[in-house]
């Protein structure tokens, strides 16, 4: 199996910390063109099957019976590595929370791809994987040859969802899931909009086809350790995106892609756009008809999408011709940075109520959470073992 030592690619400190981390990876097709995928929360490099088949590689370079697409036709040759992040799949799984912040897995991805002798890549996020794709664009620049993010934020209060009656009914109904048949009716509801699970898919909705599918799938590769979901959380809120990080990143000059679901319930669309204005005018923003789960629900727009961006990548098409976005580049001067705490004169009172509001977000969730916490606690004898999933 395909794995890398991730201590083995790195020095001082980071080798030393990381002496005995592996990273599970999988490589599919071949060609001078390479794509480096990173999954999200919870989920395993499976996740990105669509857009793997979207590159048409439909079979894993180490598999003995592999298929490959069309050779010298497929974009000139394009190769995709798509790992399982650590903490989750058949990646190590350190058990302190500490161990899993978004730089640690960006290094992680460095590491792997050093493994694989790739000096740049095409690097595609998805949730939190685009969190470790933004942060790997901050301190590697210059390994990247495009950036493509989806259904990502900020980090920290902006993985909050909004605040509705629905989306409290997810976070108790994940919290209390304990088998693959719970996490699966719950992923259905957080990945997809209601009308495409209520799509007929012949005599079946398709809620009732990828049920059975979500099942397998979580109960095929396992529940996910407490550790190595806790881990990810920390990753998700610790995560931050700061001036610094904007600037390493427009200076570098590579082409970039945000793509998210209009109705996604757990990475509200606000701050995609928001994150989109600052890579201005790098960035492009693609809104789709969808979810969270962009990837699945909207395949061929999504896959379309990235390939665009590979193909205006390597054609170095100018940023200026790229972008969608009007001319932001006032953004950082009238905004509110929350991050670092800093405000610039004139956006005072619009800086100030989005920060209540964040905070009346995230006081509203931790009661939420804590009540829910504390009515299991007399039942429960263990940690409860949350599953695998496409997050």
């Amino acid at each position: 199996m395909p794995f890398c030592n991730v201590g083995d690619y790195q020095t001082g400190a980071d080798a030393a910390a990381n002496k005995g981390i592996s990273i599970f990876y999988r490589t599919y097709g071949s060609g001078p063109i390479k794509v480096f995928m990173i999954i999200g929360l919870a989920a395993t490099h499976e996740s990105w099957n669509p857009q793997i088949e979207g590159l048409r590689t439909v079979k894993p370079n180490d598999a003995g019976d592999r298929i490959s697409g069309d050779g010298d036709d497929n974009e000139k040759g394009i190769e995709v590595c798509a790992i399982d992040n650590r903490g989750v799949g058949r990646s190590s799984i350190p058990a302190k929370r500490s161990e899993y912040t978004t730089k640690i897995m960006a290094k992680d991805a460095i590491a792997v791809m050093d493994h694989l002798g790739w000096k740049k890549a095409h690097v595609f996020g998805h949730s939190m994987g685009g969190m470790i794709a933004s942060k790997l664009a901050a301190l590697f620049p210059d390994r990247l040859a495009s950036l493509a993010l989806l259904n990502v934020t900020g980090g920290g209060y902006d993985c909050l969802p909004k605040l509705d009656r629905r989306t409290l009914s997810i976070a108790v109904r994940f919290l209390r899931a304990k088998t693959p048949e719970q996490r699966a009716a719950v992923d259905l509801d957080t990945h997809y909009t209601q009308e495409y699970l209520e799509e007929y898919v012949g005599l079946k909705t398709r809620r009732a086809v990828l049920y059975q599918e979500y099942v397998k799938a979580i109960s095929s590769s396992g529940m996910q350790s407490n550790h190595g979901f806790d881990g990810q959380i920390n990753a998700c809120w610790t995560h931050k995106i700061s001036r610094t990080d904007i600037e390493m990143i427009r200076n570098e000059g590579f082409l970039i892609s945000v793509i998210h679901g209009r109705y996604d319930v757990i990475a509200q669309v606000s701050h995609a756009r928001k994150l989109a204005k600052k890579l201005y005018p790098l960035a492009k923003m693609v809104e789709l008809h969808g979810g969270h789960l962009v990837s699945h629900e909207r395949t061929k727009e999504v896959n379309e999408a990235l390939l665009e961006l590979i193909r205006a990548a390597e054609t170095r098409t100018s940023p200026l011709e790229w972008t969608n976005l009007s001319d932001s580049t006032s953004f950082w001067s009238k905004s509110w940075n929350f991050s670092s705490g800093h405000k610039s004169e004139g956006g005072g009172s619009q800086g100030l109520a989005e920060t209540i509001t964040r905070m009346m977000l995230y006081i509203c969730s931790i009661f939420v959470l804590a009540f829910e916490y504390i009515r299991r606690v007399p039942r429960r004898i263990r940690p409860v073992r949350v599953g695998t999933g496409f997050t």
